[in-house]
């Protein structure tokens, strides 16, 4: 374990604030990173305090005044040297992501990947920020659009994708023109510090202090602080649906604007015509992967009546084969959960689950017989869609429904908070268009024949009512880290009004 922290420039201690390139701020309280496969402490840092906190943001906010007139090209550079620099530390910084989270170590790396990624894909952006011409009903005139830097921004991300996120929002925003500053998970911290090293680097080597910056600290103190910060026109939050709701309320009542990735209570609607064996393992890795504790982890699948109990036993035969334990080790397909209240919760789930008519089928919850947070990834058959059902639990539990007909199962899917991911498994071009039309799936993603789960860079990534509406990673979310402008050129000797108005 200390090779690899040292490989990354993890001392014993790190101080919580990153200012400029390698001015580290501390004077807050002192933060544990306990490893969730053994319940051992792995290492510490100093949060960064209030006063420090907005020393770091005024970096943000003075550098920005110079980056923001860098050329987005030459900003591109960085990003491209960036996610250069993440492909020769993919394999350690990813082991770092299962040491401190728990995720197995090919999702780790797999991690670090999706970081190289959107820095590739930032990198073609940098030479494509596009505004439109308009045609202008005034003769003599020219009508256009551009786009333009937003401002330093902040980053709240979470602890299940404790890198892939912050990139997903960093590398965007760094072509654009922005600045920010990023507060990680406090379960989180010594992936952030790592990143953050490795973004030292990169601004050394360019000369451009303060364009990525790092807040350590507390829910209550650093990351309310940010939310309520007006030097900070955009906050993009990672997290649940109740604590982005009150996100929303404190950015919009300053005027701000915020970008909401929360919870998603997921489906995936299997039909009678689907192809087994792709529904399971879709199924598997949705249900199971990160232990259930992904945004897009699949909670609900809602079967044909006329094939349910097939699917059941072929979930039970797939269940039975997943490895769990050391999720450093290989052919471990499922590690711990993140804390010991994670696992308790689950615990509390499965039991209002039964006790509202499910029927567990495999599972059942926690294996206090291993050291860490370990659980018993579990499928509970559940006679409807119960209050229960409508809770997202951050774990692998599963309930299996049945229905009768497609509309059914649309109405079934579409019936909770939530609106992140879905998907179908069907051999029929009919059952897939209806699912994907206006009266289908109301998610922000919709699949067919594969999972909820497992994004690619390049199509925006976000889901809809209770989720909040945000878009990241992909397609035109550029757009949410730059302020639009319309300009008029009158290049004539007259002065028309717009709408044939006569003015005097």
């Amino acid at each position: 374990m200390q090779n690899l922290l040292d490989k990354l420039k993890i001392g014993a201690t790190n101080l919580g604030g990153c200012m400029g390139m390698e001015q580290w701020l501390g004077g807050g309280e002192r933060l544990v990173s306990y490893s969730p496969n053994s319940g051992e402490p792995i290492a510490e840092v100093e949060m960064v305090s209030a006063a420090n906190y907005d020393a770091v943001v005024d970096q943000s906010v003075e550098t920005f005044q110079s980056w923001r007139t860098t050329p987005s090209p030459v900003r591109g550079h960085v990003v491209r040297d960036l996610g250069n620099r993440l492909r020769e530390l993919c394999e350690p910084l990813g082991e770092l992501v299962t040491l401190e989270m728990g995720k197995i170590k090919a999702e780790g790396i797999g991690e670090v990947q999706e970081m190289i990624d959107v820095c590739d894909f930032a990198v073609g952006l940098s030479r494509q920020l596009c505004g439109s011409t308009m045609h202008s009903e005034r003769p003599g005139h020219r009508m256009y659009e551009q786009w333009h830097p937003l401002g330093p921004i902040g980053i709240i991300s979470a602890f299940n994708f404790p890198v892939a996120v912050w990139s997903w929002n960093a590398a965007l925003a760094a072509v654009c023109g922005d600045t920010m500053t990023w507060k990680p998970s406090p379960q989180t911290p010594l992936t952030a510090v790592a990143v953050q090293h490795v973004c030292n680097e990169i601004m050394a080597d360019h000369n451009v202090p303060g364009v990525f910056n790092l807040s350590i600290g507390s829910n209550d103190l650093i990351a309310a602080r940010m939310v309520a910060d007006r030097r900070l026109p955009l906050i993009s939050f990672t997290g649940s649906c109740s604590i982005g709701k009150r996100v929303a309320e404190v950015v919009g009542a300053r005027m701000g604007k915020s970008l909401l990735e929360l919870g998603g209570n997921n489906a995936i609607i299997v039909e009678a015509d689907a192809n087994m064996d792709l529904a399971v393992r879709g199924i598997l890795f949705g249900a199971v992967g990160t232990a259930g504790q992904r945004c897009t982890s699949t909670r609900r699948v809602f079967v044909h009546e006329s094939i349910t109990a097939e699917l059941i036993d072929a979930l039970k035969t797939a269940y039975s084969q997943v490895s769990i334990g050391n999720p450093m080790e290989a052919g471990t397909l499922m590690g711990p959960l993140i804390t010991k209240q994670s696992v308790e919760t689950m615990d509390q789930a499965i039991k209002n689950a039964v006790a509202q008519g499910g029927e567990i089928v495999c599972g059942g919850g926690p294996l206090p017989e291993q050291p860490g947070n370990f659980v018993s990834p579990t499928i509970i058959r559940m006679p409807s869609q119960t209050a229960q059902v409508h809770q997202e639990t951050f774990a692998p539990i599963l309930y299996v429904m049945e229905y009768d007909s497609l509309e059914n199962a649309i109405e079934l899917q579409n019936d909770v908070p939530q609106g992140l991911s879905s998907a179908i498994f069907t051999t029929h071009l009919q059952a897939a268009e209806k699912f994907l039309a206006a009266t289908g799936s109301d998610c922000g993603i919709a699949n067919v024949n594969i999972g909820t789960s497992g994004a690619e860079i390049g199509g925006a990534f976000g889901g809809e009512k209770d989720t909040g509406g945000g878009r990241e990673s992909g397609s035109d979310s550029w757009k949410l880290y730059m302020r639009r402008q319309t300009n008029t050129i009158n290049w004539s000797d007259d002065l028309p009004l717009a709408q044939g108005i006569e003015f005097g």
